[in-house]
């Protein structure tokens, strides 16, 4: 700088050296772009889609800046500048510190580029790592911009320190004020971003936003003015100067209200387009809350917090009626620039509150119109924060300027929010509530589709875990576990299920299914299906029948009714699986003898639906300690790939070795659910076939004689006995007698079988060649018969009777007080 320079002259110059267009970019520990502002577009040419993910290597010019990077890429650099009277300017600062330089670019498309950077590594919790400034040495005054370099300077050492630093946040208006907050108090740990000239002078950066267009009308119209000798003419020399100077600066001061106005728009308009880009990104309503919350400070407000009804949060439908004073509210988050925790107690996030009726709150949520406070006095803070019984708000709302405006869908109020600025800050105005209302407009319709999206999803997974079985995991000779992932599309709605159904004999039936298609309508026929599939088991159909009664339900139900199913019937007694399959992937059983797991091979059916085609069972041995896994085609089909590769994951995954039924399901579900988009539903159903030890049954065969209902309780309660199951035996015997008594009266023949069989209950069975049915009969005084049921029914746990391939079986279930004791869970 000449050191002729008036100091006016100078203080001008420095004035404007420091006011510069600054291009804002932020990389992550990866190298790669996260923020790309505005400016960043000017000065490289690059948009913000284009930018952000892409490496920084590529589009910055911060030679030594970047961990593991060499320079940059995508432009021809020489001649960058470093300055040894800044020592922590320049590639040899050490690790942690701040750098800058000055690089010229050669920019194929639209030339040469001289550009100035400032380079902040940052710390903390976020994903920042480093913040990029970035400046066109083109823009600075004068012939001297060869002797300007950047550099870092205390921000102390400036005039007016407090109010550059003010500007610092307004450099990353979409950063949220947490994480802008944290980055500038930093930057001003690392040193200001400044300008050196000829090695003495330091002059500030402050962020240059354009100069308003009324300003360079109002400059050209001074130019116009008639000048004597450099001056404005003396308004005494004649009439005609004066009058064309009055006239000109009247006109001038109009132009100035009118671009001022137009300028505050556009600068409105710009904040709504932000906010809008920024808000709404996903269909999470917690997200979108954080979103529309974060998005107005600090460049609309210095505090907001965003309140919504009960009903909307809790993902319940649309609101019904308005708000009154018993609506509850919830306050879902509030962002603010004020000290941390400030206020954490008065308006803590997550609290539930009625809203007094006197209050501008209620005003707001009752009207549905904003409520403007340009200047919240302390006689009004008063008497507002006086209808709250619990909170002293006057510390909050007190000297500010507040603005609520309401969030609505359809003309229903969903919440509010309450924007206020504090008191060094211009008051919110008219336009100011115009804007906040518009800014309401926008949010409110973002969050009423997270909000039917919520409540879409909330009926979704009703539905679907209304139609899901609650699993005993603990059956006669089975243990079970199960899992159950929900799709991504079509509302997280499908078709497919398990069910496990307790048979007579000690049996178990194992199912598996799922129907073709997603939705509802899949769910819906997915419902009619496994009920249909209970009901016909109960009736002790072979596996064969009941897939071929199964497939005439579904032609019934509809043309398109389509699904696959595998019927499985486990007997522990007998250590047999039979098994019918329809269309289904087969099932996989782990060998507990050798830890192998091998696919079975079943006769493989039709679909159910097609109709036509018949079903095969086949009979598989299986030994104690056996795993049985029936799984849908969601958890081994995959895109592109073969479902081979998924039956072959499916057979490693399941054999590996688990401490319980729980965990082995877990080890298949991260095996195979890769998490990259699985869109389909997945069931998976487990069951270890524990099997029942022959010395915990008992058989025999009675005659068809009414001596023999004596009989059958002394074998009874000796064979408790023999078991250790005294107590057991009194209660045994009644029912024992009356099942066979009631089998002695309608046997066509002269065999009657009874079995006995321990496991956590005492199971009775008892064995006719009557295909009759036993009914509960209502009876008089005077009638002989038809209290035996009775009796059964007040005494047992359980009862029941279904057809055998012979006639039918009467059963009940005993609780024991000891059970026998269980093989360890492997």
């Amino acid at each position: 700088m000449d050191r002729g320079t008036s100091e006016p002259a100078f203080a001008q110059r420095e004035a404007s050296l420091g006011r510069l267009p600054l291009a804002v970019v932020v990389v992550d520990s990866a190298g790669s772009v996260t923020h790309w502002s505005t400016g960043a577009r000017k000065l490289f040419g690059h948009t913000r889609q284009e930018a952000v993910g892409s490496a920084a290597t590529d589009l910055l010019p911060v030679h030594g800046a970047l961990p593991g990077a060499d320079g940059f890429r995508g432009y021809a650099a020489y001649d960058s500048l470093d300055w040894d009277e800044a020592p922590l300017v320049g590639t040899d600062a050490a690790p942690g510190y701040p750098r800058a330089g000055r690089a010229r670019l050669a920019d194929p498309e639209r030339g040469p580029l001289d550009v100035l950077w400032w380079a902040y590594p940052l710390a903390g919790p976020g994903p920042e790592r480093l913040l990029v400034l970035a400046a066109d040495a083109a823009r600075l005054p004068g012939s001297e911009e060869e002797r300007v370099a950047p550099c870092f300077a205390p921000h102390t050492d400036f005039p007016g320190a407090e109010d550059l630093v003010d500007r610092l946040p307004d450099i990353l208006p979409s950063m949220g004020p947490t994480t802008s907050g944290r980055i500038v108090e930093q930057m001003l740990e690392l040193g200001y971003p400044a300008l050196e000239t000829i090695r003495s002078e330091r002059v500030p950066v402050t962020p240059d936003w354009g100069t308003p267009k009324y300003l360079e009308r109002r400059a050209r119209r001074r130019r116009a003015l008639p000048a004597a000798n450099g001056r404005v003419p003396d308004p005494r020399a004649s009439s005609g100067p004066v009058e064309e100077h009055e006239g000109l600066a009247a006109a001038d001061r109009a132009e100035e209200l009118e671009d001022l106005e137009y300028a505050a728009v556009r600068e409105r308009l710009e904040f709504l387009n932000e906010v809008s880009g920024r808000i709404g990104t996903s269909l999470d309503l917690e997200r979108t809350i954080r979103e529309v919350t974060s998005a107005a400070v600090p460049r609309f407000t210095d505090f907001a917090g965003t309140h919504l009804r009960a009903a909307v949060l809790a993902g319940e439908g649309f609101p019904d009626g308005p708000p009154d004073v018993t609506t509850i509210w919830h306050r879902v988050w509030v962002e603010h620039n004020d000290e941390p925790g400030r206020w954490d107690d008065t308006v803590p996030v997550g609290e539930a509150l009625a809203f007094p009726e006197h209050t501008p709150f209620f005003r707001c949520m009752v009207s549905g119109e904003p409520v403007l406070i340009p200047h919240v006095s302390e006689e009004m803070g008063n008497r507002i924060s006086g209808q709250f019984e619990k909170r002293d708000l006057r510390p909050l709302i007190n000297g500010r300027s507040m603005l609520i405006v309401p969030l609505k869908a359809r003309d229903v109020v969903l919440g509010f929010m309450v924007l206020m600025r504090r008191g060094g800050r211009e008051p919110f105005d008219d336009m100011d509530r115009a804007t906040g209302a518009e800014l309401a407009a926008r949010a409110g319709l973002v969050l009423d589709n997270a909000r039917m999206y919520t409540y879409q999803e909330n009926v979704a997974d009703t539905l679907q875990d209304s139609m899901l079985p609650r699993l005993d995991p603990r059956m006669a000779g089975c243990d079970t576990a199960t899992r159950y992932l929900p799709g991504t599309r079509l509302g997280r709605v499908g078709g497919d299920w398990f069910d496990t159904v307790k048979l007579p004999g000690s049996r178990t039936a194992l199912v598996v299914g799922d129907v073709m298609g997603h939705g509802l309508n899949s769910a819906a026929m997915m419902g009619q299906l496994r009920t249909a599939v209970q009901t016909m088991a109960a009736l002790d159909l072979p596996p064969e029948q009941l897939l071929r009664n199964l497939d005439d339900i579904a032609q019934r139900l509809g043309e398109h009714y389509l699904a696959t199913c595998l019927y499985a019937v486990y007997d522990p007694i007998r250590s047999e699986l039979t098994l019918a399959n329809a269309g289904h992937i087969p099932p996989v059983l782990v060998r507990a003898e050798d830890g192998r797991s091998v696919l079975l091979d079943l006769p493989t059916g039709a679909p159910i639906g097609v109709g036509g085609v018949p079903f095969e069972a086949a009979t598989v041995r299986v030994a104690p300690g056996d795993r049985l896994v029936l799984c849908t085609d969601g958890l081994v089909e995959v895109r592109g790939q073969d479902i081979g590769t998924g039956l072959a994951a499916l057979c490693e995954s399941a054999a590996h070795p688990a401490a319980s039924m729980d965990d082995a399901c877990d080890t298949i579900i991260r095996a195979l659910n890769r998490g990259d988009g699985r869109k389909d539903d997945v069931a998976l159903l487990m069951a270890r076939l524990n099997g029942i030890p022959p010395e915990h049954v008992a058989e025999w065969e009675l005659g068809a004689e009414p001596r023999e209902a004596a009989r059958a309780r002394r074998l009874v309660r000796d064979r408790l006995t023999a078991w250790g199951l005294r107590e057991a035996a009194d209660t045994a015997e009644i029912l024992v007698g009356e099942i066979v008594g009631n089998a002695v009266r309608h046997a066509r023949t002269d065999r009657i079988g009874l079995r006995l069989v321990r496991t956590d209950v005492l199971l009775c069975e008892v064995t006719d060649d009557d295909h009759t049915l036993p009914s509960l009969l209502s009876t008089d005084i005077g009638d002989e018969y038809g209290r035996g049921l009775r009796v059964v029914g007040g005494l047992a746990r359980a009862w029941g009777a279904s057809h055998s391939g012979r006639g039918k079986t009467v059963w009940c279930e005993q609780t024991l007080l000891r059970p026998p004791r269980r093989a360890s869970a492997g």
